[in-house]
């Protein structure tokens, strides 16, 4: 009889959602071990990254860390560069005579906001009268407009005077994922292309036929096939649930833009910027740019949103390729069943505003890493709580972003429909409905994996022009002049950020000379 104890996991599909699956599992469990846990993967060596999304969130600095990966290494192979925030550019409202509006969704704020609150004496206009919201809470819009690193050479990896993430060549960061895998972690490789799932009597996956490798065993597996979704959903019968009636993008198109010299800027955010049928994209990396148009066709043509992107980069946009991606919007109906579970696309994919795709693959590998189930009796309970809790993350994640489309004041088509009742979560409507007189408070949010905090929400809503009457709460904002002297001392440190940080590109170049300190 075959030992219900799990000793073999088999990762069918690579890209950044297997490898980064197998590395984690495989430096949690020791897999060089003869005696742990195995981690194999099964990859396609016919169908390439697809490498859409390139932004990450700063958990990835601590993923990194833990995996043993360098920070200068990571930064070298893989063309990336440090993120900061994500600039959204007329967003608010559309442009009129060429005058543009723009704010920032920030990663560090001066004053943690559940310690002390500033935003009801920003709102209620009690201090910094001609400030926006992000710069008076933070430093680091002050920093991504000039440009700058949020750490000098000097510093340790993965630590910095600001918060920080990455830009990423995915393509590029699976392959340095794979390498570091396979040479230190001790998973092992297998390059063939499923052919056939194979059920046991209980309805659990007992095996894949492959072309290349013949039949492999399993005891757990995980599903890194993308949209196809080979195991989950065509083997286990497990369906996609569309979101496209709130989430109205449904295509992206993108283009790699080179930099005109080897010392142009490199953007110290993600820079997103409303169009008249979705949103364009900007990412610097250190050897390009990485564009693209993430549109709904319906409120548009492809021609058009090649156009529109094209006058978007401008000149440079001749002679480059433009590639259309679909994107099906949506997510599983369940992401673990029996000894399955799906990781990246094919458990969900939600637009790559925010760039929450990869963040969501590093919080089902650390929920998969904790709970991991060590026989087939256990397995049950742990898919329960898996599904219940990423249930509630993906909806928390399509209701931030849809938040963007609510709160803007838009005037075309696309815009328009966005603001259709019908297409706004009911639980969406009910916070903006509690917002509108009471300011964010940290109450709002009591799951402890909320996707986005406190600060995330407002951040945009303030950016986007939300306003809050909190006229009645006028008796309880009695510490006008604390607030005042925080501000004053992000203003003060604004002023000479200049004079104490490097460009994104004098450190990059800085690091792929020197390197940081090592940990």
């Amino acid at each position: 009889m075959k030992s219900d104890t799990i000793k073999q996991v088999v990762i069918v599909g690579g890209g950044t959602a297997g490898w980064l699956t197998a590395a984690s599992l495989a430096k949690r469990f020791n897999s060089s071990a003869p005696d742990s846990i195995q981690i194999t993967i099964v990859e396609s060596p016919d169908i390439p990254t697809i490498g859409v999304g390139e932004g990450t969130w700063p958990t990835m600095r601590k993923t990194l860390a833990n995996l043993g990966i360098s920070e200068s290494e990571f930064l070298v192979k893989c063309n990336a560069s440090l993120k900061q925030a994500t600039k959204f550019v007329n967003w608010q409202k559309t442009p009129k005579d060429g005058i543009e509006n723009h704010y920032y969704h920030l990663f560090t704020s001066f004053v943690d906001a559940t310690e002390f609150n500033l935003a009801p004496y920003w709102q209620r206009k009690d201090v910094a009268k001609d400030k926006t919201f992000a710069e008076s809470v933070s430093v680091q819009g002050a920093i991504c407009e000039a440009n700058l690193a949020p750490k000098l050479i000097t510093h340790k990896e993965y630590e910095g005077v600001q918060n920080y993430a990455y830009h990423l060549d995915a393509g590029l960061f699976a392959d340095l994922l794979k390498e570091h895998a396979t040479q230190k972690l001790g998973v092992t490789h297998i390059s063939a292309n499923v052919e056939k799932v194979n059920l046991d009597t209980d309805g659990y996956i007992a095996s894949i036929n492959t072309d290349r490798a013949g039949t492999i065993d399993g005891d757990f597996f995980v599903d890194c096939t993308g949209f196809k979704c080979l195991l989950l959903g065509d083997a286990l019968g497990i369906g996609f649930k569309k979101v496209n009636n709130t989430l109205l993008t449904d295509h992206a198109i993108v283009m790699q833009v080179p930099y005109e010299t080897e010392q142009d800027e490199i953007a110290s955010c993600t820079i997103s910027t409303a169009q008249e049928a979705g949103w364009t994209w900007d990412i610097g990396l250190s050897n390009r740019r990485g564009t693209g148009y993430v549109y709904s066709a319906k409120h548009t043509t492809h021609e058009r949103a090649e156009q529109v992107l094209r006058d978007y980069i401008g000149p440079q946009s001749e002679g480059l390729k433009a590639r259309v991606i679909p994107m099906n919007i949506g997510y599983r109906e369940k992401f673990w069943h029996k000894n399955c579970l799906a990781v990246g696309l094919s458990a969900a994919f939600i637009e790559p505003l925010e760039a929450s795709a990869i963040f969501l693959m590093e919080a089902a590998n650390n929920m998969l890493m904790d709970l991991f189930p060590r026989d087939r009796r256990a397995m049950a309970v742990v898919e329960e709580k898996f599904n219940t809790s990423f249930q509630f993350r993906w909806n928390k994640t399509i209701d931030f972003i849809k938040m963007h489309y609510v709160l803007s004041q838009r005037e075309e088509p696309f815009w328009q429909d966005n603001h259709a009742p019908e297409t706004i979560p009911a639980t969406l409507t009910k916070m903006l409905e509690r917002w509108c007189h009471h300011p964010v408070s940290n109450y709002d949010f009591d799951n402890v994996y909320e996707p986005f905090p406190m600060e995330s929400y407002q951040y945009v809503l303030y950016g986007m022009g939300f306003e809050q009457d909190l006229s009645f709460n006028s008796g309880r904002y009695s510490m006008v002049e604390q607030a005042q002297q925080t501000i004053d001392k992000v203003q003060a440190i604004s002023d000479k950020v200049d004079q104490q940080l490097p460009s994104n590109r004098e450190l990059l170049n800085k690091i792929h000379q020197f390197g940081f300190q090592k940990l």
